[in-house]
């Protein structure tokens, strides 16, 4: 790794930090902040937030194309100044049409920055230092939302909507920052496909579903977020408190649970995964989240008191940390390693675009199901979480042994070029 990549890392490990502690100021309170305090009411709210994944799924087919023809630099800045506005707007909405236009504009900022800031890492690291950037995003990620969330409730009142104000003129303050920090950003000369630029969009995207690996990668992901991301707030939220009687406080105790697992783990965790297969390590976070499901099986249906259910009910998602905290070296550091030369962006977005997908079905799924149904709700993401252990080995067999085992490459080509040459049963 060069200084100047080094430096280019740094600069994006800041900026990155900077939007997640915007973020954290908002996120936990939109709900309330549309439904009660501009008294527009849950149904508003709640169409907010399928804006919100609504404009996602819009954007991201047409964000990877843009960031290989123009670099993942300027389309961050683009998608900052968005959603600056957007958040900016949103705070000062009084209306339903305006806070569903602000809604789609900062979604759309967004989404566009999670695969264009993930293409910039890439393009600052080598397949040995990949997985050790990443994990950084995510520990920075995590960190900041947490502040930011913690900070943003205590300047938060209900009854007035100028806090609310405030709080997403902080956000709106923050995108602007870090569009100025990556303004400052000297991006390394990352080689490209030579057809690149002049390659059509359908072109593009019918060599990325030509990539057996990369197809199998996509499914295991739309599984992964699903069966976890996608219940967090929704289908898990609503079986521990109608099945397991949990508190709202507890329920905020088990997400700062979550949280300060992934904050406390991740650099342990980064150490262990290292030098292990990346299909082992994904298909062992299957197993730990199958093992989060049966605890909270237990917080539910285990008939236990209420003291121990809640205990277990926190235990879940400190669990489901410990995966989160496994799967961000591992993860992106693979989508990129796929990736033909000059295409990162292209397979960034369509892997968020898988994301969105599942968090988009994963509510609406396990949001009734968990209330209603809790015995078939857990049974039904037990299975879903043993699947990704099976989907995990499965993908395994794809892979090169360099993307599977990636400190084996010496500035590997094998890794860049995003060969698809089976690792064998000898490795």
């Amino acid at each position: 790794m060069t200084r100047a990549m080094g430096a280019a890392m740094r600069r994006i490990h800041v900026g990155n930090a900077l939007s997640a502690f915007g973020l954290g100021f908002t996120v936990p309170y939109l709900y309330v902040y549309v439904a009660q305090v501009r008294g527009l009411g849950g149904m508003t709210a709640g169409l907010v937030l399928a804006v919100f994944a609504v404009a996602a799924l819009i954007v991201l087919p047409f964000a990877g194309r843009a960031i290989v023809r123009r670099g993942p630099r300027p389309v961050l800045l683009v998608a900052l100044v968005l959603a600056a506005v957007g958040a900016m707007s949103l705070g000062l909405a009084g209306s339903a049409g305006a806070v569903l236009v602000s809604a789609a504009a900062l979604g759309a900022g967004q989404a566009v920055m999670q695969p264009a800031l993930a293409t910039m890492i890439v393009e600052c690291s080598t397949a040995e230092t990949r997985s050790r950037a990443f994990a950084t995003q995510f520990f920075l990620q995590n960190l900041g939302l947490g502040v930011g969330g913690l900070i943003g409730g205590h300047l938060v009142d209900t009854t007035s909507a100028s806090s609310f104000t405030l709080l997403f003129g902080i956000e709106a303050a923050m995108f602007l920052v870090l569009a100025g920090v990556m303004a400052t950003v000297r991006m390394p000369h990352s080689p490209v496909i030579g057809d690149a630029p002049s390659q059509s969009a359908k072109g593009a995207w019918k060599q990325l579903l030509g990539n057996r690996a990369m197809v199998q990668l996509s499914v295991l992901g739309f599984v992964m977020f699903f069966a976890c991301y996608g219940q967090f707030e929704s289908g898990l939220s609503a079986y521990g408190v109608e099945a397991a009687g949990i508190s709202t406080s507890a329920l905020g105790t088990a997400l700062a649970a979550n949280t300060a697992m992934i904050v406390v783990a991740q650099f342990a965790v980064l150490k262990f995964v290292e030098r292990r297969r990346r299909s082992r390590v994904i298909a062992g976070v299957g197993l730990i989240w199958a093992l989060a499901w049966v605890t909270a099986g237990y917080a539910g249906l285990g008939h236990g008191s209420q003291e121990m259910a809640t205990a277990a009910f926190v235990s879940t998602y400190a669990l489901f940390g410990l995966g989160e905290a496994m799967l961000s070296p591992t993860i992106a550091p693979l989508v990129a390693d796929l990736a033909p030369e000059g295409m990162a962006g292209q397979y960034n977005s369509a892997f968020a675009l898988v994301k969105q997908l599942a968090l988009a079905v994963g509510p609406a799924v396990g949001g009734p199901l968990g209330a209603s149904l809790p015995g078939p709700y857990v049974v039904m993401f037990l299975v879903f979480s043993l699947g990704i252990s099976v989907l995990a080995l499965r993908l395994g067999r794809q892979l090169t042994a360099v993307q599977d085992q990636p400190w084996r490459a010496k500035g590997s080509l094998v890794v860049a070029r995003g060969a698809v040459e089976p690792v064998g049963a000898d490795v």
